[in-house]
Formats: structure tokens, sequence, C-alpha cells
């Protein structure tokens, strides 16, 4: 499997300190469908709505700090809203989540699950031996999955050799997951800072494992 080093840019530390971040990268088996992981989904999201509304996960600490994160980099949160918080307030509109494939499925439920957003990428579409973590640019190409061109100016982005790949709003096109998928890297953002980011990634490496058959397991914490 790529190694990889990932790196927290300068000015992204002085923009939000608190910043920690967890990359898991895993051999896989992507799957189109798995009715097991959906049985799951349903089940979770019934217990969610059932403890929080659109108004009360704005108070979650993790969607919090990342929506603060997104002011001080200089982007509107409820304009560019980060993935996290725009997954809980699909369910919680009783909009079902997006069916996508497995790995996508159960990244997304982790990101519920912990309230933070998380980057899900194919290792092997990555150009170069590291990224970096900064702030996008004015007039930054960057497309979307999805979204087609979206203006990242001022948003947390990662970068390969290449340009950016990953923000906390959306993905880019050039690295997204499919699937042919064999070599993932997920990275959990976590803008809230490190209490219960362990925990968070156990859940997800758990459905990794389960769901899409993950091997060769290793774990990275960065700040």
């Amino acid at each position: 499997m790529k190694e990889l080093v990932i790196e927290v840019s300068e000015e992204l530390r002085q923009a939000w300190q608190p910043f920690r971040g967890a990359a898991v990268f895993a051999t896989v088996k992507n799957s189109a469908y798995s009715e097991a992981l959906w049985k799951r989904i349903e089940t979770f999201t019934e217990l969610y709505r059932q403890q929080y509304t659109t108004d009360s996960i704005k108070e979650m600490p993790a969607i919090q700090a990342t929506r603060q994160a997104y002011k001080r980099c200089g982007k509107d949160p409820s304009r560019y809203r980060p993935s996290s918080e725009a997954l809980c307030r699909r369910i919680l509109r009783g909009i079902p989540l997006y069916q996508i494939d497995t790995l996508v499925d159960l990244i997304n439920l982790a990101s519920i699950y912990s309230g933070h957003s998380i980057g899900g990428f194919d290792l092997d579409k990555i150009q170069g031996d590291r990224l970096v973590l900064g702030i996008g640019k004015a007039g930054e190409p960057y497309e979307g999955i999805g979204r087609g061109e979206l203006n990242i100016e001022g948003m947390p982005v990662y970068r390969d050799a290449v340009g950016g790949v990953g923000t906390p709003t959306s993905d880019n096109e050039r690295t997204k997951i499919t699937a042919d998928t064999t070599h993932l890297l997920a990275i959990m953002n976590a803008y809230s800072g490190e209490d219960g980011l362990a925990e968070a990634v156990d859940y997800m490496v758990g459905l990794l494992k389960e769901f899409a058959e993950a091997t060769d397991v290793k774990i990275v914490y960065f700040k």
C-alpha cells in the first residue's frame, strides 16, 4: 500500500489551533450496496432522530468547532456547510441518506456518529507522497463530487502534488472512491480537538472491517 505523509500547514495552525486529525489506511473491498449496513444505518437514524433536532446539533462540540474553524479561515459555514453537519441535518429533516456505495455509505455513518467531517479517498489516485492541510485560495480550481466547480477560498483543504483533494464540505472528483477502490484513505477531521477522536476512529474501523473486509489497517494521528 502507498506510503503517505500528512501535514498541517502553519496557516491552518494559526487559524485554528485545536485541530486534530486521524488518517485510516486500509486495503478494502467495495460493493454497490450492503443490506446489513443499511439496516445498521436505519436503526442508527431512528435513534438519532429521538436524541437531536436541527437546532440542537449546532451545539455539538464537533459541529460547532468545525463551523467556527470555517469562520476563522474565511468561509461562511451556513452557505458552505461542512459535510458532517449537512448529513446530520438531512436525516433530522426526515430525508434518507444518499445511497452511494458501501465505502461511502459507512463513512457517512461514521461522520454522523462522530460529528466530524471525514474525507474518503482512493489512496492510489493521490499524487505524490504527502498531503498538506491548508486554506483554499481565491480562484483555486476544485471540482467537488457531484457539485462541479466549488469555491474553496477560505476553506480548509488537503492538497497533494497536483492540487486540492478534500475539504470538509466536499471531496474532489479526482480522488473519489469508486467500485474499483481497493486502497482507502479516510481522514477524520476533529476541529474540536482530540477528545473522543480515538473512539470515533475505532467506530469507523469497525465498520470497515465488518462491511468492507478491511485488512492492513493503519491509523495515523496528526496535528
